[in-house]
């Protein structure tokens, strides 16, 4: 199993509303077909109430084993589903990391 399906296969323990899992790795400075840095959008009503440490803190704990092994980077946005509505479900683009492919 590639290391981004197994993270999406884990965020689906928070019930996500939605969920989306990028490979960034392209944009950096990494060997071809690289699972390293990763972009995670995740809508999900249990963030509701939770400042954002908060929520990283839970995503990172789900994700422990991938951040101690070959994941190097992990963007994330996570918002409860009305926040998602206030930004009509858009999140942030990723900058180009110097070195990388996509420039």
């Amino acid at each position: 199993m590639s290391i981004q399906a197994r993270i999406e296969e884990k965020l689906q323990s928070l019930d996500p509303a939605h969920a989306a899992v990028e490979n960034e790795s392209y944009m950096h400075n990494v060997p071809p077909d690289s699972e390293t840095h990763f972009k995670v959008t995740l809508v999900a009503e249990r963030f509701a109430g939770l400042m954002p440490v908060k929520r990283h803190q839970q995503v990172y704990a789900l994700l422990a084993d991938e951040l101690s092994g070959p994941v190097h980077a992990l963007a994330l946005h996570l918002y409860t589903p009305e926040e998602w509505s206030q930004r009509a479900a858009a999140r942030p683009d990723s900058p180009h990391c110097r070195g990388g492919g996509a420039h």
